[in-house]
C-alpha cells in the first residue's frame, strides 16, 4: 500500500485555482480569436505577413515584390486582392483594386502604429474592411495597408493566438496568480478556524478528560461528517471505559469473599514452605483487590481528611503486615515515637503504607530487617535487600512497571502511593542507604490538601 504524506491545502488550491483559470481563459481566448471581428483580423493579417516577406527595396529605392510561393498562392486564393505598400520615403507599390475610401488616406496615418478600418454597427453604407500596420524592415520602415483575406492556415492562426496570449493571457495570468496567492492563504485559514479550535479541544481529550467532544462552530460543511464521526467514536470509548471501570469494581469487590476464605482456609494448614508461599500469593491477590478499589474510590473524589496520628497508622499498618514478613523471613523493626499529626484520608494512607511494605516484602531479599519509622510529617521504610538500580528510580512510579518479571504484582503499588502522596500535597521517594533501600513518604508541615488538589488528583488517577 503507497504511503501518502500530509499535503498543504494552500498550495495545492493556489495551484489548481490558477490552472483552471488560466485554462478557461485560454479556451476563452481561442474561442474569441476563432469567431467574430477577430477572425477577420487573423486573415487580413495573414495577407500583411505574406506582403511583408516578399516585399524588398531595389537599388534605385523602388519598391517591389519576389514572387513567393504564398504570394502566388495568395494571388491565387483571393483574385479581388488589394494592398498598399509605403515606405517613409514616399515609395508607393499598390496592387489590385483599391476601394475607394482608402485610396486616398496616403500619409493620414503616417504616425499611427496600426490600425483596423471599417463600419460601425448601424452604418447604413459598409465600407470594405481594412488593416494598416507600420513594420520594420531590415531596409526601413514600411506601411502595409490592405482588406484582403489571407490563407486561414495553421500557422496564422497559432500566430494570432501566441500574438494574444503574449499580449493579454500571460499579464492576466500573472495578476490572477498574485490575487491567487494573497487570497487563497486568507481563504484557508479562515475556513480551517474551526478546525483549529476542534484540533485544540482534541489535544486536551485525554484518559482522565472522558466526556469531551470536538466542537462543529465553523466547520465547514465536507469536513463536519468527519467531526461527527470522531464525536461518536469518542462517545463509544467512554462508555466502554465505563463498563470495564464498572467491570474492574465488581470485580474487585466479588473478589475479597474468596480471598478471605482462602486466607483462612490456608491459616488452617500445619506450617511448611507450601504454606508460606500460598500465604505470600494470598496476600498479594487481597492487595492487587484492594489497589483496584482504591483506584476506584479515588478517582470518584471519594475521600473524606481527617486528623491523622502517623504513629498509629503506622502501628495498624505493621501489625496487619508483620505476619507477611515474617513468613517470608524477615525480622521487623518498629519506631515510631516521634510521630507527628497531619490530616489526610486514613484510608488511602494506610493502602499506600501498606503498598510499600509490600514492596519491601517483595525485593528485599527475603532476608534482613524491614524497619518502619516515624518522625513529625514523614514515615520511612527500609530493607537490607540489593537496593534499587539508579536507572530504575524514577520508573518504578509508572503505571503496571515491574522491576522483574516474574509475574508477582501489576505494577500499579507505588504508582497508586505516588497519586496518593500528591493527592496530600506530599511525596514519596526512594533512595539506597548502605544495605537495601529506603522509601520515605514525607508530608507537608501543617498542611491540608484542598478540595481543587483532591479533585485534580481524581482526575489525574482517571
Amino acid at each position: 500500500m503507497t504511503k501518502r504524506y500530509p499535503y498543504s491545502l494552500r498550495k495545492r488550491l493556489f495551484w489548481r485555482l490558477l490552472a483552471v483559470q488560466s485554462v478557461v481563459l485560454i479556451l476563452v481566448v481561442i474561442v474569441l480569436i476563432s469567431v467574430g471581428q477577430m477572425f477577420d483580423y487573423r486573415s487580413t493579417e495573414g495577407t500583411i505577413e505574406i506582403l511583408r516577406r516578399a516585399v524588398f527595396r531595389q537599388p534605385t529605392g523602388e519598391l517591389s515584390l519576389r514572387e513567393t510561393e504564398d504570394l502566388r498562392q495568395l494571388r491565387k486564393d483571393a483574385p479581388d486582392l488589394w494592398y498598399t505598400i509605403r515606405d517613409t520615403q514616399g515609395h508607393v507599390l499598390t496592387e489590385g483594386r483599391i476601394p475607394d475610401e482608402y485610396a486616398s488616406i496616403g500619409s493620414a496615418l503616417d504616425h499611427v502604429g496600426q490600425a483596423r478600418l471599417g463600419w460601425n454597427l448601424g452604418d447604413q453604407d459598409r465600407p470594405a474592411a481594412a488593416r494598416m500596420k507600420w513594420i520594420a524592415m531590415d531596409w526601413g520602415q514600411a506601411q502595409f495597408l490592405t482588406g484582403t483575406d489571407g490563407p486561414n492556415s495553421i500557422t496564422f492562426i497559432l500566430f494570432g493566438v501566441s500574438l494574444t496570449l503574449a499580449k493579454f493571457v500571460v499579464p492576466i495570468v500573472a495578476v490572477m496568480a498574485l490575487g491567487a496567492l494573497i487570497a487563497t492563504p486568507m481563504v484557508v485559514r479562515r475556513s480551517l478556524v474551526g478546525i483549529n479550535q476542534a484540533a485544540l479541544q482534541a489535544d486536551t481529550i485525554d484518559v482522565d478528560q472522558r466526556g469531551g467532544r470536538l466542537s462543529a462552530n465553523d466547520i465547514p460543511e465536507e469536513v463536519a461528517p468527519l467531526m461527527r464521526a470522531v464525536n461518536r467514536a469518542l462517545g463509544r470509548l467512554d462508555e466502554g471505559y465505563e463498563r470495564q471501570e464498572r467491570f474492574l469494581t465488581d470485580a474487585a469487590h466479588e473478589l475479597r469473599t474468596p480471598i478471605a476464605i482462602l486466607n483462612t482456609r490456608i491459616g488452617s494448614l500445619p506450617h511448611s514452605a507450601v504454606k508460606t508461599d500460598l500465604l505470600e500469593d494470598a496476600a498479594r491477590l487481597a492487595v492487587l483487590t484492594e489497589q483496584m478499589l482504591d483506584l476506584q474510590r479515588l478517582k470518584q473524589g471519594k475521600v473524606q481528611f481527617t486528623n491523622i496520628n502517623l504513629g498509629q497508622l503506622a502501628r495498624k499498618v505493621i501489625i496487619e503486615m508483620a505476619p507477611l514478613a515474617f513468613a517470608a523471613g524477615y525480622t521487623v523493626q518498629f519506631e515510631v515515637d516521634g510521630a507527628g499529626e497531619i490530616e489526610g484520608d486514613p484510608l488511602a494512607l494506610q493502602r499506600a503504607l501498606m503498598n510499600i511494605l509490600q514492596n519491601a516484602i517483595n525485593h528485599g531479599g527475603r532476608k534482613g530487617i524491614i524497619s518502619l519509622t516515624s518522625g513529625c510529617n514523614w514515615i520511612e521504610v527500609s530493607d537490607e535487600g540489593p537496593g534499587i538500580p539508579a536507572d530504575l528510580q524514577e520508573r518504578i512510579f509508572e503505571p503496571f512497571f515491574k522491576r522483574h518479571h516474574d509475574g508477582r504484582g501489576a505494577g500499579l503499588g507505588l504508582n497508586l502511593v505516588r497519586d496518593i502522596m500528591r493527592m496530600h500535597r506530599g511525596e514519596v521517594t526512594f533512595d539506597n542507604r548502605g544495605l537495601g533501600a529506603i522509601c520515605r513518604l514525607s508530608f507537608p508541615s501543617g498542611g491540608t490538601a484542598d478540595d481543587k488538589t483532591v479533585s485534580h488528583l481524581a482526575r489525574a488517577m482517571d
